[in-house]
C-alpha cells in the first residue's frame, strides 16, 4: 500500500517506554488522505500518487483549483501533494490513506515550511561573530565589508547578508514511528519536525 501521507503538527510531548525511557515526541494528526488522481509512466512518464487533505468551502480555492477537482469527479480540498512511487500495484483512486499505512519502528522523512522569523541580520540569519561590543565600537553586528576592488566590482552571487530568514521548505529525515493512535489519526515521531503548530506537514515512508 502507498505510504505517503499528509498531516497537520498539533505540538511536541513526551512519553515514556516500557523501560521507563524518556523519548522527545513530535505529535502529528495525519489523514485520512485520499488518492485523488494516479499519473502513470506510461501516459506521464513517470509513477505518482496525488492524495488530498482537509475539506474546505468553495470560497477558499482559486478558480483553477476548483476546475481540477470538478475535472476528476472529486471534492475540495485544502491541500494536494504528489508522491512518486516506484509501482501502482494495488493502488487506486478514492482509496483512502491513514496511518495505519505506517507501523512502530518504522523510519519516515518528514517535509515542511520552518518557522517564519521575518528580516533578520547576518548574526542571528548565519551566525556571525560580529564586532566588539565595547563603548566607542563602529562595528557591533555588521556584516563586514560584502564586495571586492574594482574587480570584479560588485557583489558575488549567494552573498551571506541580511534577509528574510526561514519560512522554507525543510525535510527532516529517519524520524522514528514511536506510536500510532489510529482511532484519532494521531501519529507519534521521535524528534522534531519542521513548522509551527497547525501547519501541515508531508510524511513518506522511508523505503531500504
Amino acid at each position: 500500500m502507498f505510504t505517503g501521507i499528509m498531516g497537520k503538527k498539533i505540538g511536541s510531548a513526551r512519553i515514556y517506554n516500557e523501560n521507563g525511557e524518556m523519548i522527545p515526541v513530535t505529535v502529528i494528526q495525519a489523514g485520512p488522505c485520499k488518492i485523488v488522481n494516479i499519473r502513470t509512466s506510461e501516459k506521464n512518464g513517470y509513477n505518482a500518487v496525488q492524495i488530498a487533505y482537509g475539506s474546505v468551502p468553495e470560497n477558499k480555492l482559486i478558480k483553477p483549483v476548483r476546475g481540477y477537482y470538478k475535472k476528476l469527479g472529486s471534492d475540495l480540498y485544502g491541500y494536494l501533494k504528489e508522491f512518486r512511487v516506484d509501482e501502482l500495484k494495488d493502488i487506486k483512486v478514492n482509496d483512502i490513506v491513514t496511518v495505519e499505512a505506517f507501523k512502530v519502528g518504522e523510519l519516515v522523512n518528514v517535509t515542511g515550511k520552518s518557522k517564519g522569523k521575518g528580516f533578520q541580520g547576518v548574526v542571528k540569519r548565519y551566525g556571525f561573530k560580529g564586532g566588539p561590543e565595547s563603548h566607542g565600537s563602529m562595528f557591533h553586528r555588521a556584516p563586514g565589508s560584502i564586495g571586492s576592488n574594482t574587480f570584479p566590482g560588485r557583489v558575488i552571487k549567494n552573498k551571506k547578508m541580511a534577509g528574510r530568514m526561514g519560512h522554507t521548505r525543510i525535510t527532516v529525515k529517519h524520524l522514528e514511528v514511536v506510536k500510532l493512535i489510529p482511532e484519532k489519526n494521531i501519529i507519534l515521531l521521535r524528534g522534531a519536525v519542521p513548522g509551527s503548530v497547525n501547519s501541515i506537514v508531508d510524511i513518506k515512508k522511508v523505503y531500504a
